[in-house]
């Protein structure tokens, strides 16, 4: 799940543009005008495994100038290539209920499949097609609001997950995850921009002891031209561990952690 939150958070900050028509620069508000298609092509390494490569691609439609519909998928390649898996596939779509001058109000639902096909050879690789033993379905729904004036735009999202082991699975008891974060953009000047973001993801099930993580994101996009970008991207994780902790003499139940190492990444991005 982890890796879904990374992957999708990453995605939301490359495939964003500016307010103008058909303008893709990282812009976190972005969406393509009707009968526009983009393309965001991705490689990322783990935050905490620098042999771990995800490989991604994701398209994007505009049925109308508020209504998008997207598909995505990534390949995982793990300890240098030795082993390789078909990480997920996920679409979604994002519906604009308020577009102003300066806000914007979208409605975000999708659905994701995750792992699909692996090679085996590491602990988070399997060997069968949607292999029922390991595979997660997860259905996702969520606000997000933004607000853009001159060169800044900032933008706050609020998404709940449904997992579950099937994928129609509603009887049986599944999971909750909340996922709730802020990104923001800089336009420095035509050509460059910068971008950041902040993502926490949380259980909402009592009986997981998984307290809480954030991501947090900084990139920089350059502009080849209004309709395509290239970007490198940076994260971190901080996680809420649940074992006891003894600090200044007094046992802590649970405390944050910065996790080791940095996920980096970059991005090619189009729109047409």
């Amino acid at each position: 799940m982890k890796k879904i939150v990374l992957t999708s958070l990453l995605a939301m900050l490359a495939v964003s543009g500016a307010g103008a028509a058909n303008v893709i620069d990282g812009n976190p508000i972005y969406m393509p005008k009707a009968g526009h298609f983009y393309s965001v092509t991705s490689v990322d390494t783990s935050s905490n495994n620098v042999d771990v490569f995800d490989f991604g691609e994701h398209l994007g439609y505009g049925i109308a100038d508020w209504w998008t519909f997207e598909v995505g998928t990534s390949v995982v390649a793990d300890d240098w290539f030795n082993s390789t898996q078909w990480n997920d596939l996920d679409v979604n779509t994002t519906i604009r209920f308020v577009d102003n001058t300066n806000w914007k109000w979208d409605l975000m639902a999708g659905y994701n499949v995750s792992p699909i096909l692996g090679s085996g050879g590491h602990r988070f690789l399997h060997g069968s097609f949607f292999d029922i033993d390991d595979t997660e379905y997860v259905w996702s729904y969520g606000l997000r609001a933004g607000y853009t004036s001159g060169a800044l735009t900032i933008a706050g999202h609020v998404m709940t997950d449904y997992i579950n082991s099937e994928m129609f699975n509603w009887r049986t008891k599944g999971w909750h995850m909340l996922r709730a974060g802020i990104d923001a953009q800089y336009v420095l000047n035509d050509e460059w921009n910068v971008v950041a973001g902040a993502e926490y993801q949380k259980s909402l099930n009592l009986y997981n002891k998984e307290l809480g993580e954030w991501t947090v994101t900084f990139g920089a996009n350059y502009n080849i031209d209004e309709t395509k970008f290239v970007g490198v991207y940076v994260s971190k994780d901080i996680q809420h561990i649940h074992d006891k902790k003894i600090v200044d003499g007094e046992v802590q139940d649970g405390y944050w952690e910065i996790q080791d190492g940095f996920g980096i990444g970059a991005r090619f991005g189009i729109d047409f």
